[in-house]
């Protein structure tokens, strides 16, 4: 092949989930399927606060209790950047086996680069 590197990076393009540029005011929509345990606000309920998730750490609301599976995951300094959080939205009991978190995940691109631009910026109407 001619041009191995472009075709390699037009696959790569093509395979990563798609959260640059999603929608925020549609991400309010796909929000409520996380509202029965998480807020955007700066309290946490079932499950930890949401507010400022987009490049926090894993597992460090001070105030909430996590699951050892996350506290395991968080080693090493992970960070909930737009690609973590993409592929965990995707399926958070595959990516971290044991976490108390019961949501089977989503399953469209298109839904998942929607609410990480919700959680980005909440306040988007």
């Amino acid at each position: 092949m001619k041009y191995p590197a472009v075709l390699a990076a037009a696959v790569l393009c093509l395979a990563s989930p798609a959260f640059a540029g999603g929608d925020a005011a549609a991400g309010r929509t796909v929000f409520r399927k996380c509202a029965t345990c998480h807020t955007t606000e700066p309290v946490n309920r079932v499950g930890p606060t949401l507010s400022g998730i987009v490049d926090r750490p894993v597992a460090s609301v001070a105030d909430y209790s996590y699951s050892a599976a996350m506290t395991g995951f968080a080693e090493g300094g992970k960070r909930w950047s737009e690609a973590l959080l993409a592929e965990y939205l995707l399926s958070p009991r595959a990516m971290v086996p044991g976490t108390a978190m019961t949501f089977a995940g989503l399953k469209k691109s298109e839904d998942i680069a929607n609410l990480i631009a919700y959680l980005k910026n909440p306040a988007a109407q």
